[in-house]
């Protein structure tokens, strides 16, 4: 009797069909959705990752303290900070000299520039960057960040490689890098002048 009420129902036989075809698509959408990380394991077969541990007790570094420092307290911010040793070798900056009041005030003003070039408005893991893909993000300047990542999980930002990822300072995300972020006119001004002999 239900069967023949539904045939001859045109509402219930549109509604049943309807149905069916919800609980398909979800079906098929839940089977096909990749896979999540979980902890410190990549559970997906097909992502090409490697999860590194990372020591709590990790620095980074004077200018990375500093530019940590620089960022509103418990908001979500990823931020790209350069290596001690690319402080040193593209800026100048140096972490055992001396700093005089004047010189204190440049190398703020150095690496909260280089922290607007370098911090995302969110938290970005490594494992969020597919290999092989890119992806865009605006850092808090309004500078374009190209993300990508290489075969060894290290997240390539705007041709510069990352050293370390996925390190975490309270609600900051950090990923140390091998170079410093920032765009061509910044770079020409702390660029060293050749002509000086």
């Amino acid at each position: 009797m239900k069967r023949s009420f539904i045939l001859k129902n045109p509402i219930a036989f549109v509604f049943m069909i309807l149905s069916l075809c919800c609980i398909l698509i979800v079906l098929i959408t839940t089977l096909r959705l990749p896979e999540l990380t979980v902890g410190d394991k990549a559970v997906a077969s097909n992502q090409i990752s490697v999860i590194r541990k990372v020591p709590k007790d990790h620095k980074l570094g004077k200018f990375g303290e500093m530019m940590i420092k620089m960022l509103p307290k418990d908001l979500a911010f990823t931020v790209f900070i350069p290596s001690e040793k690319a402080f040193e070798r593209e800026l100048s900056l140096r972490v055992n000299e001396s700093l005089t009041t004047e010189k204190l005030d440049d190398t703020y003003a150095v690496i909260s520039r280089i922290l607007g070039f370098s911090a995302v408005p969110r938290t970005m893991y490594s494992t969020s960057v597919d290999y092989g893909n890119e992806i865009s993000y605006d850092a808090v300047s309004g500078f374009t960040l190209n993300i990508s990542k290489d075969k060894d999980g290290m997240l390539i930002v705007n041709r510069v490689r990352s050293e370390m990822v996925d390190v975490k300072k309270k609600d900051v995300l950090v990923h140390i890098m091998d170079g410093v972020i920032m765009d061509a006119a910044f770079e020409q001004s702390v660029k060293p002048d050749d002509s000086e002999d």
